[in-house]
């Protein structure tokens, strides 16, 4: 039943295609036409030929004139046929990673949390080309398949009625071999293309941390890991190849049966001037024709298995539920920075509360800094903020707004964002700046990139501005990246900043640069600093300590450094840790 659904939805992709798909059916019927016709003119030249000195020369050239011009026709409708058939399969697979991609911009943060990278990418490269696959040969092979069998049987039953109905007979045979068969193979076809997504997720893992891999030395144990999931991959590949091999070998035997009996009952006939020899040579090749596209779609079944499980991952990823509509909201007006957490409640898990009843008032303009132990929901606090999740219960505002009664896209636009792992595509230093904006001119992104410190570094690289870098950064500094980073947020210009510990991983020369550009990115902007090193927010307007999804003490530094609570204890840790160095 799943499969049926599967092949409607692929239909109505198929649909949009109408009329090339009619092109194809009219060349599919003209090369069904030339392959029927044939038959019966071979059969007619065949009787032509009385015997040695009594050949109908005549007819027997006119015939092969007509089968040269019908065979031209065929050769001609072939070729049409597979060149439409192959740009409906790759207009159906564009338009399919077209829907795909739209899906994921509409989908919620928690499903990029649950589904790996690699296993994204595997729908989008893996599943799509074995649909573009099983779509060509079902297309070339459905339409011409389907006139040729019924135009074999009619013709065959205008030349002997028995013959043709033994023929027929012994088809659903054949059928019933390869539906047994396939209804195996589809689930090891379905595992198979789910142990590709995860050997790429695991590929894609575990390529990008050779550096970690090798510097603790666990390269035998990744080679192990994945020479198991390759194995597993192997094994999955196999079975479902075994098992779709063993259609096209059985259907062929009962079609030889069926082939066979035409020739024994013909011969019969013949024997008895039922026949001439020119019919019965006819019905042999009708035979045939009528065998040959139940043994190409069986030839090809191991694609088409692998198509349908294909498909069937790519509408679990147009299945899942996405983000609620929020079209109907309106925008946020001009927003200054003033926002206010009022009784929230919020849960990753219904059963595990993370934060419960926080109430929250920020000032327009305030710098606040969040610290607290690893899982204290400091993360989760600028979730919400960006209505990455939605809260269960409350509301935060901005300048009094309610965030979750106007669109998220607003919501978002008002923040600029620098976090510790920076994030920068394949393009140049221009665009990677330019991102923050839609728009921009080269005027401001070279003065974002001189607000941020890093105009300088970027002048001495081979092409300046237009030097063109990895998705990785490439050869730039893990220091070089984030100030990259930081000119982005500059140029954006939101009226408030989420700031991810920005300099946790570079030098203290570095750090001073990277400070200097937040702290004129920060000002006269509301910022939120997800701190894990306490000095360097000392000079914050608010810190919010948090324990457990709460915020357990609020204040300055130094008011927050007088009484012996949570803050102080992390702070003098910290200390400690750094004297121990």
């Amino acid at each position: 039943m799943k499969t049926n659904a599967t092949v409607l939805r692929l239909l109505r992709y198929a649909a949009r295609y109408r009329w090339i798909l009619l092109l194809v059916f009219l060349c599919a019927a003209a090369g069904s036409v030339s392959a029927l016709a044939a038959p019966t003119l071979l059969g007619n030249a065949v009787d032509a030929m009385l015997g040695k000195s009594t050949v109908d020369f005549t007819a027997v050239r006119r015939i092969l004139l007509i089968l040269a011009g019908l065979y031209a026709l065929g050769v001609l409708a072939g070729h049409v046929l597979a060149s439409r058939s192959l740009a409906v399969s790759v207009g159906v697979v564009r338009d399919m990673r077209r829907d795909a991609f739209a899906k994921l911009t509409r989908l919620p943060v928690s499903f990029f949390d649950k589904m790996s990278g690699g296993g994204i990418l595997s729908r989008f490269s893996n599943d799509m080309d074995a649909v573009a696959e099983g779509l060509l040969q079902a297309v070339t092979q459905l339409f011409s398949g389907v006139l040729t069998l019924l135009g074999a049987v009619l013709l065959m039953l205008s030349l002997d009625p028995w013959i043709a109905l033994a023929v027929v007979a012994v088809t659903p045979l054949a059928l019933l071999i390869a539906r047994f068969i396939t209804k195996r193979s589809r689930t090891m076809f379905r595992r198979q293309q789910e142990t590709v997504g995860a050997y790429n997720g695991f590929m894609e893992e575990h390529i990008g941390g050779q550096e970690v891999i090798r510097a603790f030395g666990l390269s035998s144990e990744i080679e192990k890991d994945a020479r198991d999931i390759n194995l597993k991959l192997y094994d999955c590949g196999q079975k479902a190849q075994w098992y779709s091999s063993l259609v096209n070998p059985s259907t062929r035997f009962v079609n030889n049966t069926a082939y066979v009996l035409t020739g024994l009952i013909g011969g019969l006939s013949a024997v008895a001037g039922g026949l001439s020899v020119g019919a019965i040579a006819s019905l042999l090749m009708y035979s045939a024709l009528f065998a040959k596209p139940l043994n190409e779609l069986t030839a090809v079944m191991a694609q088409l298995q692998a198509a349908f499980a294909a498909a069937e991952r790519f509408f679990a990823l147009l299945d899942e539920p996405e983000e609620a509509s929020d079209e109907a909201y309106p925008a946020l007006t001009q927003a200054y920075g003033g926002v206010r957490f009022e009784d929230v409640c919020f849960a990753y898990v219904p059963s595990q509360p993370l934060i419960q009843s926080l109430c929250v008032d920020v000032p327009a303009g305030s710098m606040v800094a969040i610290v607290g132990s690893a899982g204290a929901g400091k993360t989760t606090l600028v979730n919400l903020l960006m209505r990455f999740f939605d809260v269960d219960s409350g509301r935060i505002t901005i300048d009094g707004q309610d965030i979750a009664a106007h669109t998220r896209a607003s919501t978002r636009a008002a923040f600029g964002m620098v976090l510790q792992d920076t994030w920068l595509f394949g393009g140049t230093v221009r665009e990677n700046i330019a991102y923050g904006r839609t728009g921009a001119t080269d005027d401001e992104v070279e003065t974002a990139a001189r607000a941020a410190r890093c105009h300088g570094f970027i002048k001495r690289l081979p092409n300046g501005y237009d030097t063109v870098i990895a998705g990785d950064g490439g050869s730039l500094s893990q220091g070089e990246k984030q100030l990259l980073t930081i000119a982005r947020a500059m140029l954006a210009d939101a009226p408030m900043l989420i700031l991810d510990e920005a300099t946790s991983s570079v030098d203290p020369r570095t750090e001073l640069k990277i400070q200097d550009a937040l702290h004129r990115l920060t000002q006269n902007k509301t910022s939120f600093v997800i701190a894990h090193r306490l000095s360097t927010i000392r000079n914050a307007d608010l810190i919010l300590v948090m324990d457990k999804g709460q915020v357990v003490e609020t204040g300055t530094h130094d008011s927050l450094m007088t009484t012996d609570g949570f803050y102080k204890k992390l702070h003098d840790s910290q200390w400690v840790q750094e004297d121990a160095k």
